[in-house]
């Protein structure tokens, strides 16, 4: 199961970074496909990164390429997204996920991949 907090808080200000965490309990994070979502009220969940562990690049959706990435700490059993160069429109609940299906990359963007879901973290961009 998929636990998702804030590291440093979720309000800031545009231009600034923010790191979420997501611990992963039961078994190693490195034994799922792990992915972030995030989600504006009244939408459809968003794909922000994913992971395999599998040594290829973590794959990322259009909206976040570029300025926020995705980790993993073995130690820690933990998944990070860093979020660089904040936006307003980045101001949403964040989810992390796992899934047990073994998505290829094409397939994990859908959130119909995932069975574990974390109870999301609100991130508040102000300008």
């Amino acid at each position: 199961r998929c636990s998702c907090r804030r590291w440093g808080g979720g309000l800031v200000q545009v231009g600034d970074s923010l790191r979420l965490s997501c611990a992963v309990s039961g078994r190693t994070f490195r034994s799922y496909v792990m992915a972030w979502f995030r989600q504006a009220p009244g939408k459809v969940r968003e794909f922000v990164a994913a992971n395999n562990w599998g040594g290829s690049n973590t794959y990322y959706g259009d909206s976040v390429r570029g300025r926020f990435f995705m980790s993993g700490d073995n130690a820690e059993n933990t998944v990070y997204l860093q979020m660089n160069n904040l936006q307003p429109e980045d101001t949403v609940v964040y989810y992390c996920a796992a899934s047990t299906s073994r998505p290829t990359l094409a397939q994990s963007s859908t959130t119909r991949q995932y069975q574990y879901w974390g109870q999301g973290t609100l991130v508040t961009v102000s300008s």
